[in-house]
């Protein structure tokens, strides 16, 4: 096994439960976040989740820290539901954890990344 295969299953195992796409839904209408954290160029060509929050990868610690000068207005509070949406649910896992370090101990990440999202059939923007 790689060592970026190995950082990634225990990253994993702390996190525990990741979302699947109806959950990463629910948490978003019951007030929690999404957080898309893929590059522009994905965005663009496959879309966004609506409500979702663009945040690119080397600032999310600064924009969701909520105790941060740079934080995002929708950084509130730690007990704040965060769901991180990668491209395909890799780079996520490690960006979600990174948040519960932080002191985001509810936040997780989708499963299968947008690529899920967009399979299970729920709303996308075009246009990135």
């Amino acid at each position: 096994m790689s060592a970026i295969d190995a950082l990634l299953a225990q990253a994993r195992r702390e996190l525990g439960h990741r979302v699947d796409p109806r959950e990463a839904a629910a948490v978003q209408e019951a007030g929690g976040l999404l957080v898309d954290i893929r590059y522009a160029e994905l965005r663009e060509r496959d879309g966004t989740i609506p409500g979702a929050l663009v945040v690119e990868r080397n600032e999310l610690e600064w924009r969701l820290d909520p105790t941060g000068d740079h934080r995002a207005p929708e950084a509130t509070h730690h007990d704040l539901p965060v769901v991180v949406i990668c491209n395909e649910g890799y780079a996520s896992t490690l960006a979600a954890l990174s948040l519960r370090q932080l002191g985001l101990h509810r936040a997780t990440d989708l499963a299968g990344g947008f690529q899920a999202w967009r399979g299970a059939g729920l709303g996308v923007e075009l246009g990135g």
